[in-house]
């Protein structure tokens, strides 16, 4: 997924690496470690191959390449690419998924779900 906007890597959590509780960014951040509890930001989050992801995320892009379990809100898209996983309810305007790519649970899309992810209330 190619960053919009400033588009920054201005984080990441890097493999062996563990994260409990909420994390929040003004750009874009990379998980390759684990993070369990929730992600809130306007731009994007990328998990990487290595990464593993479980609660609820709130973000305005997600591409995810390793683990996601728990419920994703994402006001423009989603990408998942190949030998990723997600067993997560997903919600977003947008949805890409590459062969190989592995989604369990429900899926909502439609360009009603263009809205702030921070204040987007619900499913």
């Amino acid at each position: 997924m190619k960053p919009k906007g400033p588009g920054v890597l201005n984080g990441f959590l890097d493999r062996g690496a563990r994260f409990e509780g909420t994390l929040t960014f003004d750009d874009t951040f990379r998980i390759d470690g684990t993070l369990k509890g929730s992600v809130v930001s306007r731009n994007e989050l990328v998990v990487g191959e290595a990464g593993v992801v479980e609660g609820e995320v709130r973000v305005g892009r997600l591409s995810v390449s390793g683990t996601l379990r728990g419920v994703v809100h994402a006001r423009e898209r989603i990408e998942v690419h190949a030998g990723a996983r997600v067993q997560a309810e997903l919600h977003t305007p947008a949805l890409t998924v590459e062969d190989g790519a592995v989604i369990q649970g429900p899926v909502e899309t439609g360009p009603q779900l263009a809205r702030d992810p921070e204040t987007r209330q619900g499913g």
